[in-house]
C-alpha cells in the first residue's frame, strides 16, 4: 500500500529525518514510534504531502506521488489526524465532518448523510448536533478521526490519536480503530501509548533522531537494546539486563 524510500527532510542545517524507509502493506495496522523530537510528525506531513522531502521517495500502490499535492493524495486516498485536535469551532460536530465528506461527495445532503453515518461509527452519534467546541478532549479526538475518515481513505495515518486520553477512553477507543481496519482501511499510526501499540499494530518501526533503528513485530522492538537506550537514555539496556539478572 504504501513505501517510503530512504525520504530525508532537512530544514536548513537540520536533518529532521535521515534517510528513513518503511512499509505498509495493505490491511495492517503499522506503529511508528520513537522519543518527542525523533521526526515523526515531519515524516507523516511529507507522507501527507504537507512538506516535499529534501530527497527519496512516496509510492502509493506502486505509484510515485512524491510531487503530488496533499489534496491530490487525499483524493488518492490518503487521509491523516493532528496531533493538535483544531475542530471548526464555530459548526456542529455533524458539520465538521461533512467538511472532509465533501472531497467525495457535492450536494449538502449526501455529505452530511456520510458524516452521520461515520459519527455512528467512532461513537459521536448522539453528538451530532453539539457544537464542536462543547466536545471533550476524548471527544475532539474522536471528531479528528471522523473528518479523516468522512474523506472515505485507503490508507489512514493516525498522529497521536490517543495522547491527553485516560486509561478508560484508550480502552474505548482501541476497537474503533481495530474496527475501521476490519472494514478495510490500512493504518499507519504514531503513538506513545505502549499498551495500545502492543494491541493494535503487526509491525512496528521506531524512528530516534530521524533514523530507523529498529523495525519488527511490538514484542521484538521492544526489547531492543536500540530502543531501550533511545527511549532511556545511553547505558539503560545495560542497566536493564542486570537489574533482570539480579547484579543491579
Amino acid at each position: 500500500m504504501l513505501e517510503v524510500e530512504t525520504v530525508t527532510k532537512r530544514f536548513g542545517g537540520l536533518v529532521a529525518v535521515d534517510a528513513a524507509s518503511l512499509e505498509v502493506r495493505k490491511g495492517q495496522i503499522v506503529g511508528l514510534i520513537g522519543p518527542n523530537g525523533a521526526g515523526k510528525t515531519t515524516l507523516f506531513a511529507v507522507i501527507a504531502g504537507f512538506l516535499k522531502p529534501t530527497s527519496g521517495r512516496v509510492v502509493l500502490e506502486g505509484e510515485d506521488i512524491t510531487g503530488e499535492a496533499p489534496h491530490i493524495r487525499a483524493r488518492l486516498g490518503i487521509a491523516r489526524t493532528f496531533q493538535i485536535v483544531q475542530p471548526f469551532a464555530g459548526l456542529n460536530v455533524r458539520e465538521n465532518i461533512a467538511v472532509g465528506a465533501y472531497l467525495r461527495h457535492r450536494s449538502a445532503a449526501d455529505a452530511h448523510a456520510k458524516a452521520d453515518a461515520v459519527a455512528h461509527r467512532v461513537g459521536l452519534g448522539e453528538d451530532l448536533a453539539k457544537p464542536a467546541s462543547s466536545l471533550t478532549v476524548a471527544g475532539r479526538k474522536r471528531l479528528e478521526l471522523a473528518r479523516a475518515l468522512a474523506t472515505e481513505p485507503k490508507l489512514l495515518l493516525l498522529d497521536e490519536v490517543l495522547a491527553g486520553l485516560n486509561p478508560s477512553e484508550v480502552r474505548d477507543i482501541v476497537p474503533v480503530i481495530q474496527a475501521i481496519r476490519e472494514d478495510g482501511v490500512t493504518i499507519l499510526m504514531i503513538e506513545h501509548v505502549m499498551q495500545a501499540v502492543m494491541n493494535l499494530c503487526e509491525q512496528v518501526y521506531v524512528l530516534s533522531q530521524g533514523r530507523m533503528i529498529s523495525e519488527g513485530a511490538p514484542e521484538k522492538v521492544c526489547t531492543d537494546p536500540q530502543v531501550v537506550e533511545a527511549y532511556l537514555g545511553k547505558g539503560a539496556a545495560e542497566r536493564l539486563a542486570r537489574m533482570e539478572t539480579g547484579h543491579a
